[in-house]
């Protein structure tokens, strides 16, 4: 199955956050399973880190690379995710958020996330 997990949802998984279910893990890591994370995740880690809301250990490349390694797939957003976004109720006024769950529209893929909010739009 194709997942895409939400922005916090990876950085809780890359620092072994508790607050990351069980669960939730054992989809992330099932080989049979085919993770991504949006580009606007790592477009949104790279603007946190610049104002100084999110401290990572080392840095956007060392991510890209445990990205690779833990074979963590980076979907980039396109013109038919736009479309489905203009489409979008406003459950979110988060545009990273909206991004994500318009490419998880579009693609036909599962999410996974923490967020309620973005929930209610796959409710």
């Amino acid at each position: 199955m194709n997942y895409l997990i939400d922005t916090h949802i990876l950085l809780w998984y890359i620092v072994g956050d508790r607050r990351i279910k069980k669960h939730t893990k054992t989809v992330i890591e099932d080989i049979n399973n085919t993770i991504y994370v949006s580009n606007a995740s790592l477009w949104e880690i790279a603007i946190k880190l610049s104002i100084g809301k999110l401290k990572l250990k080392g840095s956007l490349t060392d991510l890209n690379n445990y990205l690779h390694e833990k074979k963590i797939k980076v979907l980039e957003f396109d013109v038919d995710d736009l479309e489905t976004l203009t489409t979008l109720p406003f459950h979110h006024q988060d545009p990273f958020d909206r991004i994500i769950i318009s490419q998880v529209q579009t693609k036909s893929m599962e999410i996974i996330t923490n967020d309620r909010i973005v929930e209610k739009y796959f409710n």
